[in-house]
């Protein structure tokens, strides 16, 4: 009778043992029938490479990127997700570069920049009190700033359909400004204000006097939260200051970023 089980059977309970590996790891039967000193430790290499495959899997489509990126201004390489990831963490320029869409790493947030000529400002065509220099975005673009020659009357408005960005985040809404050397008319403070889609109002003042010349800083306009379901609608954000009476002179206006709050 021999040893119990016969060839036939020997040869169905391997095939099962086969069969019960997970796919793409077919070692994990094989190294069953290998005598124990020829089981060898995983290479770093592997385990690399299995890290590798992990952090693929934890990466998922940014928020109605496709949507967004029917705007892009370039076509991007979707083939795979990799390289779309690629270009989102580096950035799109959107509407005749007059946005600009990434997305946060840390978070998978959708981020967006809108540039001083996708803003609202009073008086920004009239060359007596606004001026439009190009300046340095990256190291081969040039974008126009709008910078205040002289103006009393500063309404600077921005405008957002949150259903661009990614739900259950808190975003923070803020300005990209810089003050020249000389600048003069800031002894009023600005006003911030942020409205939200239900109408509800944040607002703050920020006293520019007291702020660094000749560097792009960021000054806050508010903060919300997202909602995870898609009860969405558009954002306005604003800076002014008309009420003081004071002439101003050389602030530069880059844009407005919405971004996941850090």
């Amino acid at each position: 009778m021999g040893s119990g089980l016969s060839q036939d059977q020997d040869l169905k309970q391997n095939q099962e043992l086969s069969n019960t590996s997970p796919q793409g790891h077919h070692s994990d039967a094989a190294v069953l029938n290998e005598e124990p000193r020829k089981i060898m430790p995983q290479s770093s290499k592997s385990t690399e490479t299995n890290k590798t495959m992990e952090a693929a899997r934890v990466l998922r489509f940014p928020h109605n990127y496709e949507e967004i990126l029917k705007e892009a201004d370039s076509s991007v390489d979707r083939s795979s997700m990799n390289k779309l990831y690629d270009q989102l963490y580096t950035g799109v320029y959107l509407n005749q570069k007059r946005k600009k869409y990434w997305v946060d790493k840390k978070s998978n947030g959708n981020c967006f920049m809108l540039y001083a000529r996708d803003l609202l400002i009073t008086w920004a065509e009239n060359n007596r009190f606004w001026h439009w220099p190009l300046v340095q975005e990256s190291s081969d673009v040039l974008l126009p700033a709008a910078e205040l020659l002289d103006v009393c009357w500063l309404e600077i408005h921005g405008r957002f359909n949150t259903t661009m960005l990614s739900p259950g985040l808190i975003y923070e809404v803020v300005f990209i400004v810089m003050l020249k050397d000389p600048a003069y008319g800031w002894e009023n403070p600005v006003n911030l204000r942020l409205i939200l889609p239900d109408g509800s109002r944040q607002g703050h003042t920020e006293n520019m006097v007291e702020k660094p010349r000749e560097k792009w800083i960021e000054i806050p306009a508010g903060e919300f939260m997202t909602s995870a379901d898609q009860k969405n609608g558009e954002i306005e954000f604003s800076l002014y200051e008309y009420e003081g009476g004071n002439w101003k002179k050389g602030l530069v206006i880059k844009g407005a970023v919405l971004r996941p709050k850090a």
